[in-house]
């Protein structure tokens, strides 16, 4: 079964979610665009809140695409969001290990630093790798444990 992709940009990254969609579709897979739809300036926040917010209510079954002008803005944004483990990648290499080793459900790309082809290597290894748990597991758990206190904190 192929999970359904929740996607999401500002300005900077709306021609390149474009393309990612498209290509998305391409592959068969179910998608959910959270908009920006134009190339007007907006807030990365709310199209990384909103991506999040869908992907937390399907967390079995969805993982999220988040494109900005680097990647940054929207990764520090998500991983705000109890349950993502969102990765800025820029790599086919780290998109693979971050599934692999992290359990990341969201993917982070800045439109602005990876050309159109290396982004869709990017989501393809994001994609086709799944999470290998054993001592992974261990560390995600970690992860969530974090997560929970600083909930607790407040």
């Amino acid at each position: 079964m192929k999970r359904r992709i929740k996607i999401g940009a500002d300005s900077a990254g709306f021609p390149l979610k474009e393309e990612v969609i498209a290509h998305l579709h391409e592959l068969g897979y179910e998608v959910e665009d959270f908009g920006t739809d134009s190339t007007a300036s907006c807030h990365y926040p709310i199209f990384a809140s909103r991506v999040c917010e869908a992907v937390q209510k399907d967390l079995d079954g969805s993982f999220g695409i988040l494109i900005c002008g680097t990647g940054i803005g929207m990764s520090i944004c998500a991983n705000k969001h109890r349950g993502i483990r969102a990765a800025l990648c820029s790599d086919t290499y780290s998109a693979k290990m971050t599934r692999r080793h992290n359990d990341a459900n969201v993917l982070c790309l800045g439109a602005r630093v990876i050309g159109s082809c290396l982004a869709m290597d990017i989501v393809d290894a994001f994609l086709e790798n799944e999470f290998e748990g054993g001592r992974h597991a261990t560390r995600v758990a970690m992860i969530e444990e974090i997560e929970k206190k600083e909930i607790e904190k407040k």
